[in-house]
């Protein structure tokens, strides 16, 4: 019976981070129109605009998926399927924004799946179980604490070079990310492996101190992440940040896989040097996609009448915005004038 419910389970937990990842990849644009539209108003912030928490409650269900997914299958094996909000944002792009289908995106697309394709072939099957006792000796080794000290230098370092020194660029702030994103993995996926012993009825862990602290965990490191993707989302385009926050939260996600919960612990080099060629092939994908996204213009783009369930109306009418908004190319194409921004408060 446990056999079949791993296996069963292990196939859902495929499926599920398909999904979740793309409702975020639907959250992402949703956020950063509300930031565009926002911004063109100038009044009120973008977390009183009840369009910008339907775009949060998107990515909570989509984080919903990978959450429950972790509880059965490897970090290393979940993490990279990130690709699909990668493929989907340049889906929404083509067909709601009617940006051109370049050879690069159908490159880029065919090397990201291959690439998910080797990493999924090649990634562990299977993770121990998680228990408490596990957690705590994690945590306590050697080569977790080494980690542990690399990231949190890197990030008071960062942290100095962005809150400092003003240094607003867009790697800065994605490796920012990525290192929450490490702690978030590895809080995720104790809570819900704790959570799924538990249900299996192999031993209760909700009773021990642990759960709780890496619940704490879990909750603080998302609402950061939340935090400092927003504001890379006022900044910075979506298909850029996009793209690399799925390189570096995979490669953030994998190492502290490895060195947490010892997932390749036991394959043969081959498994290792072909997972790599996954990784290097998605993350090539990834990037010929997002590379020089054409402008497009704005009477190129839908309508809101061409919106099922949207009426044209005189006020509706989408307005050109100038090239040189700070706000970059989505910018452009997402504003909507005065009649449209009287939906949402």
């Amino acid at each position: 019976v446990l056999f079949i419910f791993d296996n069963a389970a292990l196939c859902l937990s495929l499926y599920m981070p398909l999904c979740g990842n793309f409702l975020i990849s639907i959250s992402l644009n949703i956020q950063k129109y509300t930031h565009v539209r926002q911004s063109q108003r100038e009044t009120k912030p973008y977390y009183t605009s009840r369009l910008w928490w339907c775009g949060i409650l998107l990515m909570g269900l989509g984080e919903l998926g990978n959450f429950a997914a972790y509880g059965f299958a490897p970090a290393s094996l979940i993490a990279p399927l990130g690709c699909v909000s990668v493929i989907m944002s340049v889906v929404i792009s083509v067909v709601f924004l009617k940006e051109t289908l370049r050879a690069s995106d159908i490159l880029g697309g065919a090397l990201a799946l291959t690439g998910t394709y080797f990493l999924v072939t090649f990634a562990p099957r299977s993770s121990p179980h998680v228990t408490a006792n596990m957690v705590e000796r994690s945590l306590v080794s050697w080569t977790f604490l080494i980690y542990f000290m690399f990231e949190l230098i890197l990030f008071a370092i960062l942290m100095y070079l962005y809150k400092c020194r003003n240094v607003k660029h867009i790697v800065i702030m994605m490796i920012l990310v990525a290192l929450l994103a490490s702690g978030t993995v590895i809080s995720v996926k104790a809570v819900s492996g704790m959570i799924t012993e538990t249900i299996r009825g192999s031993h209760l862990q909700l009773t021990y101190p642990i759960f709780y602290i890496m619940f704490i965990i879990m909750v603080t490191s998302c609402a950061f992440q939340i935090k400092f993707l927003n504001q890379a989302m006022k900044m910075f385009d979506a298909t850029e940040i996009v793209p690399i926050n799925y390189v570096f939260f995979t490669a953030s996600a994998v190492v502290a896989g490895i060195l947490f919960y010892e997932e390749f612990y036991g394959l043969s080099l081959i498994y290792y040097i072909m997972f790599a060629i996954g990784c290097l092939l998605a993350f090539t994908g990834v990037f010929l996609i997002a590379r020089a996204r054409p402008r497009i213009k704005m009477d190129r783009v839908f309508s809101m009448g061409q919106i099922p369930g949207i009426p044209i109306t005189p006020d509706n009418k989408m307005q050109p915005q100038s090239d040189d908004s700070k706000y970059g190319k989505l910018g452009s194409k997402l504003t909507c004038n005065s009649g449209i921004q009287q939906d949402e408060p």
